[in-house]
């Protein structure tokens, strides 16, 4: 018998830019499980699968997080590829509820690092990082992503202005969630004039590292509570592309995109609201861009739409404005946030008749940019 997995239940703590003594990775983690089990209606006892991902939780690994907070269970899961570790984990958890290995999964990511500890990931982040790049002074991941930022404007005839839309619109959005922790409204002048970090990545360019926790839970049962249920109608992966041979301007949903509109009967324009992984805004427009959301490859048009011409892309702000919690906890953010749109619960940030959604997830920056991505198409029925 194949069952069929739902998104039934949400949580997530607060993200601060400045964590105080008490604001532990192990109190927000409770926060964010707390407030899913609620939303889904079910106790600890009733989760019988776990998956985690953090940079935080060191030396302890999955089990001793299962075992803190009182969960026995059937299926475990740990994961550490970074701003895809979300994707990767509902795969896993969404195989696992089809095969009847466990009928409640609680999918969980946070960090609390600081930013001194965010900046010594960063520094060896890898062996390629570390051995390579670190002793250049090379500035972290804001540094790749600068060259690729670069390449990217000059490959689509790109102004450093001409990304600013796509800043202003997230903000936007923003402005409407209560958990976001970049809430003023974003104009074009202060984009345009903020101060450069990696030329030509300017400050709002860059996410912010906070200290938090997200958690969903996927069932094979119905939250009945819920005026509509989250299936996963499509769902694939890439790793590692094009051996980190390309210029960084794509990434390998170029590989699957096809099969991925495919397998779920739908196109391009059937999609309501997007969450793209965005690290950085070249990287939300690459992924939009293989994903065929920007026609013909013309991004710098894309780029000049008002708000009520773009699909709504990153509701909740995106981790450029809502803030980036190790990069992990923020890609089950836009799992998340996609979820409550399809479900009608989105409050002042709702999408009339959100019907379909895409959610993707990229990161693991091997040594010039990321190899690895997911994406997925969710329905809400």
């Amino acid at each position: 018998m194949i069952f069929d997995p739902k998104i039934i239940g949400i949580g997530q703590s607060k993200y601060t830019r400045h964590p105080d003594e008490s604001d532990s990775v192990h109190n927000f983690m409770r926060d964010a499980i707390c407030n899913a089990l609620e939303d889904a209606d079910l106790s600890h006892t009733d989760i019988d699968g776990f998956a985690i991902s953090s940079f935080s939780i060191s030396p302890d690994s999955a089990i001793d997080i299962a075992w803190r907070f009182g969960l026995s269970l059937n299926w475990l899961l740990q994961d550490t590829n970074g701003g895809s570790s979300a994707m990767n984990m509902l795969g896993h958890a969404s195989r696992a509820i089809q095969t009847g290995a466990a009928k409640n999964i609680l999918i969980l990511a946070g960090d609390a690092t600081g930013l001194s500890g965010y900046a010594k990931i960063a520094n060896s982040y890898n062996s390629a990082t570390r051995d390579h790049l670190s002793p250049l002074g090379h500035g972290g991941p804001n540094g790749v992503y600068s060259l690729v930022t670069t390449r990217q404007m000059e490959k689509y005839n790109l102004l450093k202005s001409d990304y600013a839309n796509l800043l202003v619109n997230q903000r936007t959005w923003a402005s409407k969630n209560p958990n976001a922790v970049y809430k003023t409204p974003l104009s074009h002048e202060d984009y345009n004039s903020a101060p450069m970090i990696a030329d030509p990545l300017c400050r709002y360019d860059c996410v912010p590292v906070v200290a938090g926790a997200f958690a969903i839970i996927l069932s094979a049962e119905d939250n009945k509570r819920l005026e509509k249920q989250v299936r996963i109608k499509s769902f694939f992966q890439s790793f590692n592309y094009d051996n980190q041979e390309g210029d960084g301007t794509s990434t390998g949903i170029v590989n699957f995109v096809d099969k991925l509109y495919g397998v779920a009967k739908l196109s391009p324009s059937d999609i309501d609201v997007f969450s793209i992984y965005d690290d950085y805004p070249a990287i939300v427009l690459a992924q939009l861009n293989d994903l065929k959301i920007i026609k013909k490859s013309n991004i710098k048009e894309y780029l000049t739409k008002t708000s009520e011409q773009i699909t709504p892309v990153n509701t909740w702000g995106g981790m450029l404005s809502a803030g980036q919690p190790g990069g992990m906890a923020g890609g089950l953010n836009g799992i998340g946030e996609v979820a409550l749109q399809l479900q009608n619960r989105a409050g002042d940030r709702q999408v009339n008749n959100a019907n379909y959604g895409i959610v993707t997830g990229y990161g693991m920056t091997l040594y010039r940019y990321g190899g690895t991505v997911s994406a997925a198409i969710l329905e809400g029925v």
